[in-house]
């Protein structure tokens, strides 16, 4: 029989198990599959915890997740095609939940579709050999601490990309007398209460972590920018500068000449691609962009069509991308989709690579992953869902920021898989302090 091994049991690896399990439902032989996680528990990114630096065996901490994170986006716009908000939670819910309703979502699918069966928790992959056709999978139980080789005939790799930080250096930060950190390590803005606080980056992660600094009671936020501000109307006690120039002590200054005394740094400077257990010749190398190289439909490694890599991509489109592209993925492993010749996978990649080279601001990057999204959809069986209508309310989210960034989350907007219009939040997020799915499902 077949062998699939799936690294991650996150909202990619989850999409995996899904996929082969819709199959199964339908009558179909699936392959044996096994899902390697290193975690203890399933959820991936989504699976809080308070540990930074090592976990308890003294492997690095892969969660970035922190309390008080709401979704930055409507849920709409990730919404599984198969299992909608309604169905899970009985009722239609806001437009912008906080982490513990969507981890709940997510995770209420992958029990429906009984997929935990397939997990070994606790396990890490520690390398990736491709000889003879096969990929030989070295792991270890980190519980029991035994070493363990198998051989399968795919690979698909879920682990995401936003695990292992990247950390820059600026001149002063081995005397700055404060606090360093980088938002992989972020927890909890309450840390921050009162103090003077800078956010370094101008991506999502920047944005949000300045902005529940903010909410929770920072004195003052500043926000610096490398190459671009992100240009939001920031209510009083934020700014963005640019660039950090040097430390002195406890004063900032930065590239365009302004100064601030500060008690606390945090860098929000992106995520690296990091897969140490595989072999060179597997691993894909890119940084963080729409339509990494080497990956025919964003999925499949050129070289050997073998290796699947899922949510790669810098994203708006989340979960039901990973669907997709999970779909996508099955669908060749079951020989459902013929791998066109080397000249017409090259010719493809090219063109995707090409277009993302031109995109100029947010509203092009919506409708080039919406055409991609769209794109991997049409090649497989995925449920029917609305993109068109995820595309509108991803550009109708963007102007909602640019109007405030303070309330953009107050907003609702209608279900791409029911219809269903979404009821407004009982209270504001900018008052909103208790982020607990008891409190958030309750009525006001």
């Amino acid at each position: 029989m077949t062998k699939v091994a799936i690294i991650g049991a996150g909202p990619c690896g989850l999409s995996m198990l899904r996929a082969f399990q819709q199959s199964e439902v339908k009558g179909e032989n699936i392959p044996e599959i096994v899902c390697f996680e290193k975690q203890k528990d399933w959820g991936g990114l989504w699976n809080y915890s308070w540990r930074t630096g090592s976990d308890e065996y003294g492997d690095p901490v892969p969660n970035s997740m922190y309390r008080y994170l709401w979704s930055n986006g409507p849920k709409e716009c990730l919404e599984f095609a198969d299992y909608s908000f309604d169905e899970h939670f009985g009722q239609p819910i806001p437009s912008f939940p906080p982490r513990e309703v969507l981890y709940d979502y997510i995770l209420g699918r992958a029990k429906k579709a009984d997929v935990k069966k397939y997990i070994r928790f606790n396990t890490a992959v520690t390398n990736v050999v491709y000889n003879d056709n096969q990929f030989e999978i070295t792991s270890l139980n980190k519980e029991k601490n035994i070493n363990s080789k198998e051989k399968f005939d795919y690979l698909v790799v879920a682990t995401g990309h936003f695990s292992v930080p990247y950390i820059p250096e600026y001149k002063g930060m081995n005397s700055f007398p404060g606090r360093i950190l980088h938002g992989h390590d972020f927890r909890d803005a309450e840390e921050f209460r009162d103090k003077n606080v800078v956010v370094l980056g101008s991506s999502y992660s920047a944005e949000d972590i300045a902005l529940q600094c903010y909410k929770y009671g920072a004195n003052s936020v500043t926000i610096g920018y490398r190459n671009n501000a992100m240009g939001f109307k920031w209510p009083n006690g934020m700014k963005e500068v640019h660039y950090l120039d040097k430390l002195e002590g406890n004063t900032a200054t930065f590239k365009d000449g302004h100064t601030q005394n500060i008690d606390a740094l945090i860098l929000c400077s992106g995520y690296l691609h990091y897969f140490p257990f595989l072999d060179e010749s597997l691993k894909l190398k890119t940084g963080n962009r729409l339509y990494p190289p080497n990956l025919y439909k964003g999925v499949v490694w050129k070289d050997n069509h073998k290796l699947f890599y899922l949510g790669m991509q810098d994203q708006f489109h989340t979960f039901n991308m990973f669907d997709c592209q999970a779909w996508f993925a099955r669908d060749i492993i079951m020989d459902k989709i013929k791998m066109p010749n080397d000249s017409e996978i090259e010719k493809d990649i090219n063109e995707w690579v090409e277009k993302e080279q031109k995109l100029e601001d947010p509203i092009q990057m919506i409708d080039f992953q919406t055409e991609y999204t769209k794109d991997l959809y049409s090649a497989s069986n995925y449920p029917k869902i609305d993109f068109e209508l995820i595309r509108k309310h991803f550009k109708d989210w963007e102007h909602h920021k640019e109007e405030d960034i303070m309330t953009y989350r107050n907003k609702s907007f209608s279900s791409p898989v029911t219809g269903t219009v979404a009821p407004l939040h009982h209270t504001p997020w900018a008052e909103a302090m208790d982020d607990s799915m008891e409190t958030f499902l309750k009525a006001k």
